[in-house]
């Protein structure tokens, strides 16, 4: 299929607008829970790993939550990539567009699988060998009920992958396995 962009081409396009390598293995970490998420209800896991890849290239120079996704939307419909990969991009932060919301599967597991991503690196990080291996998925959904940890990680955004159909606890699995996949390219 054509989304307007390779695999190749977004990850050059994320590099150049993130510098920070947390940000981009954010960004990579998002990516593989997408596909994992496409998979699971046989959705296209090409265009839904290129959302979660692309979804934050304004999140260094754009940090706050009232504008964040409003270059990226910009830059990535100039370049021509599919409408509805952008529109996912723009509103997994609502914040930014006020009135609108998210309505459609793709749009809430985005905004629910970027956002696991930082509960489960923060999961791994309280272990001793701050590796995602050993991370089990028990601990995830143990750590998401502990609304202090990782206070970043909105658990209501979290909760909509039960809006697009998966129940929590699934999520949280298939989105740390996903992550486990790629733990070697995230540095866990």
């Amino acid at each position: 299929m054509n989304y307007g962009i390779t695999r190749d081409a977004a990850l050059t396009l994320v590099k150049q607008h993130i510098e920070n390598p947390n940000m981009i293995n954010h960004c990579l970490a998002a990516e593989a829970v997408m596909k994992a998420l496409a998979e699971r209800i046989g959705e296209d896991s090409e265009k839904w790993g290129l959302a979660g890849l692309l979804h934050d290239l304004d999140a260094e120079t754009h940090t706050s939550l009232d504008i964040h996704t409003r270059e990226t939307a910009r830059i990535l419909h100039e370049k021509g990539v599919a409408g509805d990969i952008v529109e996912a991009i723009r509103l997994h932060n609502e914040q930014a567009h006020p009135g609108e919301q998210r309505s459609t599967q793709f749009q809430h597991l985005l905004a629910a699988g970027e956002t696991i991503t930082g509960l489960i690196v923060a999961t791994a990080l309280v272990y001793p060998d701050k590796k995602l291996a050993s991370v089990k998925p028990k601990s995830v959904r143990k750590r998401f009920k502990a609304k202090a940890f990782a206070a970043g990680a909105n658990r209501d955004i979290i909760r909509e992958c039960e809006v697009a159909g998966i129940p929590l606890e699934e999520f949280c699995d298939i989105s740390l396995l996903a992550m486990q996949g790629i733990a070697s390219e995230l540095g866990l």
